[in-house]
């Protein structure tokens, strides 16, 4: 029988969930509706039940369908805002071209100092946009071929 593992390194925690784990989470899932779960955690002082959230439940139902179908769970914080390198770097792309993308205002920033620095939340929407613009040229190319 395996066990569970964290990993852990510099910038993520990875869960490697054991075939336990797995079991406990596919009984756990089915029981919840399909619609959606609301958690309650139990303090340790004095056992008391404290309502999670809708949102941070919707995470935890994340985790717990990702372990029922044996998917290792990778945490990762992120800051929220970045450098242009970190931002770059999220991206796939160079610092130079980030920063033309940057000074073209296809992607929001602002000045702390002289330094640029970019929101989390507005890099990963344009990591989305340009996997999206990716898997739409790629499509259009295979319909290319198939005519």
């Amino acid at each position: 029988m395996t066990v569970s593992t964290v990993v852990a390194t510099a910038d993520r925690d990875v869960l490697l969930a054991d075939e336990r784990d797995q079991q406990q989470a596919r009984a756990l899932m089915s029981l919840l509706s399909p619609g959606g779960a609301r958690f309650t955690a139990v303090s340790d002082g004095q056992g008391a039940e404290v309502p999670v959230p809708d949102e941070l439940s919707a995470i935890i139902a994340q985790v717990v369908r990702a372990v029922a179908r044996g998917h290792a769970v990778t945490v990762s914080a992120m800051p929220e805002e970045l450098t242009t390198t970190a931002a770059a770097k999220l991206l796939g792309i160079s610092r130079p071209t980030l920063m033309r993308k940057i000074n073209a205002g296809e992607i929001p920033s602002h000045k702390v100092g002289t330094h640029t620095r970019l929101r989390t939340v507005d890099v990963l929407r344009e990591r989305d946009a340009r996997r999206r613009r990716q898997l739409a040229a790629f499509n259009e190319l295979r319909d290319l071929e198939d005519d």
